[in-house]
């Protein structure tokens, strides 16, 4: 598996392109801010050809270049039903203070022209790459992580984008609309912690970890009871 990520914008939003090789199709996950050259970049350097473009939330730092990079490879953008309506407003998931800092700025926004939805459990084959999707709201109502198998190194079963879901060392921020304190536990309670600690998260910003690290080290994961 080729994963190639990079942090984009004035946010610091990881982008990751995802791909099974060199040459071969691929899946651009979280398109944020500024981040149509560095996916140019990968693509170019690595021979690769994006069919769809996955979103871990509506948020504009992860998706604000969604439409650009789908439309310029006639990729198909995947998104929760719950978050769809942010690539119609994405005003609508920011705080007062990052939406007057957009509004003072030259944009444009349209949609991708290929939108499908994603479900709880689903897997996804692209690319010659399977995802299964978990629905974890708590940072957005329709926040997602995407999970797919990492075959290339015995210490490692998966990898997982968790979009800002997780991060090393802390969770994501609840404070935006849409965001929710109590549900995000419960998120992390069901779909982070019965995970494998051999896990490899990739993160919406920073550092990788794994959910072994995070499940010893994290302030916000140590007193969450595991649910299978």
């Amino acid at each position: 598996m080729l994963i190639a990520g990079f942090p984009a914008g004035p946010w610091g939003t990881n982008c990751y392109v995802v791909a099974t090789a060199p040459g071969s199709e691929c899946v651009v996950i979280d398109p944020g801010m500024e981040s149509t050259e560095g996916v140019a970049r990968v693509v170019e350097e690595h021979r690769l050809k994006p069919v769809s473009v996955l979103v871990t939330h509506g948020h504009v730092d992860h998706m604000f270049c969604v439409a650009p990079v789908a439309g310029a490879y006639d990729a198909t953008a995947w998104v929760h039903p719950r978050d769809r309506h942010l690539l119609t407003d994405p005003l609508a998931g920011m705080s007062p203070e990052t939406a007057r800092m957009m509004l003072g700025g030259d944009y444009t926004w349209e949609e991708p022209d290929d939108v499908r939805e994603l479900g709880d459990l689903q897997e996804l084959e692209l690319a010659g790459l399977r995802f299964v999707v978990d629905h974890t709201p708590g940072h957005t109502e329709g926040s997602v992580t995407f999970r797919s198998p990492y075959p290339d190194v015995d210490e490692v079963s998966e990898v997982m984008f968790s979009g800002d879901l997780l991060f090393a060392g802390s969770i994501g921020r609840t404070d935006l609309p849409g965001g929710d304190h109590p549900t995000m536990l419960r998120s992390l309670a069901t779909k982070v912690l019965p995970l494998a600690d051999d896990v490899v998260v990739l993160p919406g910003h920073g550092e990788q970890t794994t959910i072994g690290r995070e499940r010893a080290t994290n302030p916000f994961l140590l007193d969450l009871p595991a649910h299978r």
